[in-house]
């Protein structure tokens, strides 16, 4: 664990956005590491409903997305209390904007369990601050298929390309209409900031002029 900015600069508040294999948690870690910030993980581990939702996503979708809804406003609570800057592995406004929306669009969700959960999501969210900076890792669905394979999760194996090119299409129109904070595009398919220092370097670089600019 961190202890905060090493710096007297003021506290940050950054998260990183993106598809399902696209690198977020790592890149959160490399950053979090490079700024000795504080990182704030996914709770994908943590979700009791995470395998039987990749079996069987119209039983358990609703349940499995309030668990993430509860999760990342515990630690959007966390990240507004700690004393240092901070990192988040994904954000409570994609989980709404992006994975339940794709749900009941398809047809796992239904119109009754989506409407309560964006009735929740929207009236809490109002009372959330944004983040500072949000970076968005786009890549194309092969690149994503492709690092979903490397990492073996077996609940992830029933994901489909289908499904990867639907939260694409998502992702990209929330944000395109994304206001509440300035956004740093990065493409995932070009860049190899886990093995490629160099990469990690260019993308510490925009980061810091991003926030610079505040």
């Amino acid at each position: 664990m961190h202890n905060g900015s090493v710096s007297a600069s003021p506290k940050r508040f950054v998260a990183v956005a993106g598809n399902i294999g696209v690198g977020k948690s790592s890149l959160t870690r490399l950053l979090a590491n490079a700024l000795r910030w504080e990182p704030f993980f996914e709770a994908n581990a943590e979700n009791p409903y995470l395998a039987d939702f990749y079996e069987d996503m119209e039983r358990w979708s609703f349940h499995s997305q309030i668990f993430f809804l509860s999760r990342r406003l515990q630690h959007h609570r966390q990240l507004v209390d700690h004393p240092g800057s901070v990192l988040q592995d994904r954000t409570v406004y994609e989980d709404a904007e992006v994975f339940a929306r794709n749900l009941h669009q398809q047809g796992r969700m239904t119109a009754r369990d989506y409407d309560t959960y964006h009735a929740l999501y929207q009236g809490i969210s109002a009372f959330l601050p944004p983040p500072d900076l949000l970076i968005y890792l786009r890549a194309r669905v092969g690149t994503l298929v492709e690092r979903i394979a490397m990492r073996g999760r077996d609940y992830e194996r029933q994901i489909s390309i289908d499904y990867l090119a639907q939260l694409n299409t998502l992702y990209e129109r929330w944000i395109e209409a994304w206001r509440a904070c300035p956004v740093l595009i990065l493409s995932a398919d070009d860049l190899d900031f886990v093995h490629n220092p160099e990469d990690l370097n260019l993308i510490l670089t925009d980061v810091k002029a991003h926030l610079a600019a505040l």
